[in-house]
């Protein structure tokens, strides 16, 4: 059974960095593609960012060069580090495993991902 569990959202002004984690079971990352997505209100889940088994990314333009995918094989654990935030940011983050093996601009769907977490609220005031 996978389990993914999302932490470290919260409330922040803009121009300030949070740094949220994935703790996996059930997948070893590193053999997965990792990827994270959000839903403000009212709108549709949209990608965020992924990070292949070998190790490449891919951002949305929209968080290029302020947000950095990353992951911690010994601990199974994924990474957004986020830094830049804007009111805009704001959103349900959610992270997402998948098993399937796809073009690289497939991982821009939600549907290439299998399994996902709970989400966490991040919240960035102007």
């Amino acid at each position: 059974q996978v389990k993914l569990i999302e932490s470290g959202g919260g409330l922040v002004q803009a121009g300030d960095s949070l740094r949220l984690s994935c703790a996996a079971s059930g997948r070893t990352i590193s053999s997965v593609v990792m990827g994270w997505f959000r839903q403000a209100p009212g709108k549709e889940r949209e990608f965020v960012a992924a990070m292949r088994s070998g190790g490449s990314t891919d951002y949305a333009d929209s968080v290029k060069g302020r947000f950095t995918i990353s992951r911690d094989n010994a601990k199974n654990t994924a990474y957004l580090q986020m830094n830049s935030l804007t009111p805009e940011d704001t959103a349900v983050y959610y992270c997402a495993v998948a098993d399937g093996y796809y073009v690289r601009t497939y991982y821009r769907s939600a549907a290439a991902f299998d399994y996902w977490g709970q989400g966490t609220q991040v919240t960035v005031s102007s």
